[in-house]
């Protein structure tokens, strides 16, 4: 267990449950069971803090299946601890996954943008996350944010905003991607993480508009959510450099996880 899991894990022990009211709505803190704490806000799940019994830098820490797609991208393309690299997160919550990458790239330079301060500042509370320059908590809109940003200075844009149980609209434009592809630097990467609790429309959607900008792109989700048997998340992985599809199934795939890669027609199909 590395020092940053001891420091969280005794800060994680000392958590109580219950409801806290945050700019947007309310924000719940629930024990899963485990050690670990799930974060519910506004009665969704938005983040998970890891049991202090696994080690911060280890994929079962993420709880969340799409998170753990997340981060096999990203270790599909960047395996080396030593990686300098410039990620952005739009949408924070609990920051399980800068978390992660914080403790797998310790040379990484990440900034978070939430827009409900007091989530922001809860986050900072409950963990013990590591300080500026290596993790900035910004406030703002996530949209408004990345029209800002200058060209060509970020590796990874990882989208995970949510109100309620779907995707603002204005994450989801062409413009947006535009703007992302802009921010990004060549061979960089775009993770989005789309629901499907109300079909998969606005995620093949979303597939669609991202499959324009972006000249490869892969799906990754459940095997029944693909099929549209079972709502879920589509975690889309989109890049201007080939993605490597095999490695990356063969990352997300183990124990009771039948989560599949889609690749080329594949997408396109999803896409429909």
């Amino acid at each position: 267990m590395t020092r940053q899991s001891r420091r969280t894990g005794s800060r994680t022990a000392s958590l109580a449950g219950g409801a806290h009211a945050i700019d947007t709505g309310t924000c719940e803190l629930v024990q899963d069971g485990t050690g670990g704490w799930l974060v519910n806000i506004n009665g969704v799940p938005s983040s998970h803090i890891p049991s202090p019994h696994i080690a911060l830098d280890d994929l079962r820490a993420l709880e969340f299946g799409y998170m753990r797609w997340a981060a096999s991208a990203i270790l599909c393309r960047w395996s080396e601890k030593s990686e300098m690299l410039r990620v952005l997160h739009l949408g924070g919550g609990a920051c399980t996954l800068p978390r992660y990458v914080g403790e797998a790239f310790p040379a990484a330079r990440q900034v978070v943008v939430e827009i409900d301060g007091e989530v922001a500042r809860l986050a900072r509370e409950w963990s013990d996350l590591p300080r500026a320059p290596r993790l900035r908590i910004r406030v703002g809109d996530a949209r408004e944010v990345v029209a800002q940003l200058q060209a060509a200075t970020r590796d990874v844009i990882i989208r995970d905003v949510f109100a309620g149980d779907e995707t603002p609209a204005a994450l989801c434009t062409t413009e947006f991607l535009g703007d992302v592809r802009r921010v990004l630097v060549p061979g960089g990467m775009y993770i989005a993480n789309c629901g499907s609790v109300r079909g998969l429309r606005a995620a093949r959607e979303d597939c669609a508009r991202t499959v324009e900008q972006f000249e490869h792109v892969l799906v990754v989700a459940e095997q029944a959510t693909v099929k549209g048997r079972r709502p879920g998340n589509v975690v889309l992985v989109a890049s201007d450099s080939p993605l490597d599809a095999v490695a990356l199934a063969a990352k997300v795939r183990g124990g009771a996880s039948t989560a599949v890669v889609l690749e080329g027609d594949g997408v396109r199909g999803f896409c429909g």
